[in-house]
């Protein structure tokens, strides 16, 4: 079996890959490198570079490659961004979503396990959320993942189609073996913002919103660190194989940390005491989103590894330590080239 990992040379897919990878899977990437690096894809794995909405080359990738599992993450998925170009997030979320449907079901693949977004759920009442807490977006990111979740299951009822969806709450650090990190253009990920402050890339860290109805009056989100992300992606893809129905899944760790309070751990990891400075609330962000893994821990049996704060943000100083921008720009390569010799 070929899995094609779609978006894996972004954030997320490439520590998916990785994990494949280490599990003796057999991968392919599809990746348009928008946001993604070339160089994220480890040496040996096929890289098809095009668009995740272009059904003839998604078609012809799954014939070449033999495929008949998918991991679909390709996606935008900056809120502020999806409020100011709606269109735009429905066109990449939501219509490519549907034309890779199309392809898949047409060449017979079996199984997708799906990249999506506590931001479903919009603006929660309670402290944590279960996969049945009302779905209630409250910005277009959020709204085009969930109409690509209706659309999975639908498919998924019509067709011979094995699927999983997997809700992600904060993502954050990078391979503990330092091999991929955070490495998105402009990423706006607070704990990968935050590093880069204190480490002198980025003048200062804005606090957007310190009035909220949290503990500090800043958001509160659930982190969860990319390889525990990673492998609930490949125990969701045994779930399937062994027979598991169709499901829905929350990826977090069930508790939350405020904006104040990654900002302290990182400067106490760090011992850097960078600037910070109190800046408007952010257009579509809820003041609190945190997770109830009750279902992911007992159905998929997901224990994570990484779940500390502390550990997340080691894990991502590390990361930028070693692709501090040299002369040429080639930071992602000489973070890998130094993983190999480390490893």
């Amino acid at each position: 079996m070929t899995i094609l990992v779609t978006g894996g040379a972004g954030y997320v897919g490439a520590h998916a890959v990785l994990a494949l990878l280490d599990a003796g899977e057999q991968v392919v990437v599809l990746d348009d490198l928008s946001t993604g690096s070339r160089a994220a894809v480890p040496d040996g794995v096929p890289l098809v570079v095009g668009d995740v909405g272009d059904a003839a080359l998604v078609s012809r990738t799954i014939a070449d490659h033999r495929v008949d599992e998918i991991m679909h993450f390709a996606a935008r998925i900056v809120v502020p961004e999806s409020v100011a170009d709606p269109l735009g997030y429905y066109e990449a979320n939501t219509m490519k979503t549907r034309a890779l449907l199309a392809a898949s079901v047409a060449a017979g693949v079996r199984r997708l396990v799906f990249s999506s977004t506590a931001a479903v759920y919009g603006e929660p009442a309670g402290s944590t959320l279960t996969e049945d807490a009302p779905l209630v977006p409250i910005n277009p990111y959020g709204r085009s993942k969930l109409m690509s979740e209706w659309m999975i299951a639908d498919a998924a009822r019509a067709h011979a189609l094995g699927y999983v969806v997997l809700r992600y709450f904060n993502v954050a650090g990078a391979d503990p073996k330092g091999r991929a990190g955070q490495s998105t253009p402009n990423a706006t990920h607070l704990v990968k913002v935050a590093c880069q402050a204190a480490l002198g890339a980025r003048p200062e860290v804005a606090i957007y919103g310190d009035d909220n109805p949290t503990r500090d009056g800043t958001c509160l989100r659930d982190y969860i660190q990319v390889s525990d992300l990673a492998e609930a992606h490949l125990s969701a893809l045994r779930h399937l194989r062994e027979g598991g129905d169709g499901a829905v899944f929350n990826c977090g760790y069930g508790r939350g940390a405020s904006v104040h309070e990654v900002i302290e751990a990182v400067k106490r990891v760090s011992g850097v005491d960078f600037p910070v400075r109190r800046a408007e609330r952010r257009a579509g962000d809820p003041a609190s989103l945190v997770a109830d893994t009750t279902r992911i821990r007992r159905v998929l049996g997901w224990s994570p590894r990484f779940a500390d704060l502390h550990t997340i943000v080691a894990q991502a100083l590390a990361w930028e330590r070693s692709v501090s921008p040299d002369a040429d720009g080639r930071t992602y390569a000489r973070a890998r080239i130094a993983a190999s010799v480390n490893a």
